[in-house]
Formats: structure tokens, sequence, C-alpha cells
């Protein structure tokens, strides 16, 4: 069965951008080009919320948005009534559920971008299986969580650890599913 990956770049203090968006404060190395690879190249599937599809979509160079991603990409949203963009589907159902039927089907891993409140969406649905998070050495202060009350506890087990250029840490957790939630 596919994997969901829930990860990002994040402060020390958990903020995946500054309080006014900014990510001006992220390290860009080799060692992240090659933790960045090597989650893509296992990955076929992005999915995000809507507020992160407005800021990619906003950052896109001229001219790409009429260019097909090499990804499936979902859009999670209540409020857009459409999205006119190759390769990317418009989902305005219950998150959690569609996330199970996509992880029944053949392919490889799928990537949560963004994070706020279509994570938390995800992490009550039991649906993210392994969390990711590249941790800067700087306190922001306010921002953009990484995570937000799942209303409830989640158990994780580490998988790797690992010292990146910038003076980042990379860790790796399994999520340990909850023992009352559906198949996964």
């Amino acid at each position: 069965m596919r994997k969901v990956v829930y990860g990002a770049a994040c402060s020390l203090d958990g903020f995946i951008a500054g309080a006014d968006g900014s990510i001006d404060w992220l390290h860009f190395s080799d060692d992240v080009n090659k933790v960045m690879t090597e989650y893509f190249s296992a990955t076929d599937t992005l999915v995000m919320g809507r507020k992160t599809w407005e800021v990619a979509a906003a950052l896109a160079p001229a001219g790409g948005a009429s260019e097909p991603s090499p990804m499936q990409t979902y859009v999670f949203s209540r409020t857009l009534k459409r999205i006119d963009q190759p390769g990317v589907q418009l989902v305005t159902g219950d998150a959690g559920g569609f996330m199970r039927g996509l992880k029944k089907q053949k392919g490889k891993n799928i990537i949560v971008l963004g994070g706020g409140d279509f994570a938390r969406s995800l992490f009550e649905a039991d649906v993210i299986d392994e969390v990711g998070l590249n941790i800067h050495p700087i306190v922001l202060g306010s921002g953009v969580p990484f995570f937000l009350d799942a209303k409830r506890r989640i158990k994780l087990a580490l998988t790797r650890c690992r010292q990146l250029s910038g003076e980042c840490v990379l860790l790796d957790y399994r999520v340990k599913h909850s023992r009352t939630s559906s198949k996964h």
C-alpha cells in the first residue's frame, strides 16, 4: 500500500513560514537537494490544501500554469469552484476518505505539501504514515505552524536522524497508527 508522507522544513519552534508567509530563513544546500530528490523519486502524487495551492500557483513561473506537472496533484478545498491546470484535480469532499481510497491505488508515495488545517484533517483521519522534518537553527516566534491540534496524541517511531549542512537536522518518523482507526 502507498504511504502518505507529511514533511517540510521548519524552524526550531515549529513554523514552516514566518507570520507574513516568509521563507527567507530557509537554508538550501546540496544535502537538502539530495534529500528532496530522494523523497520525490519515491513519489508520484502531491496533495495540498487551498492555501498552499494559492501560494504555489502565485510562485509558478509565468506561462507555467498551462504545463502539466510530472506528478498527479490534488488540491483540497471547500471554497474553490474549479482549477484550470492540467494534472491538477480539485477535491471538495472528505479528505480522509479520499486519501484512504488513494492509498489503495497502485503507485508511489503521496506527499502532503503545506501544513496547518489541511495536515490536521489528515492526522485526524489517521491517514499520514510518515513525518519528515528538516529543522532549521532559527526561532521565528510566530508564523505558520507545522502542526495544529489533531485532537489526539500521535505516537511516532524515529527512522532517521541526520545533521545536514547549515546546522539543520533531518528527522524522519513512522506514524504508529491508532488501533481504532480504519485500515490503512
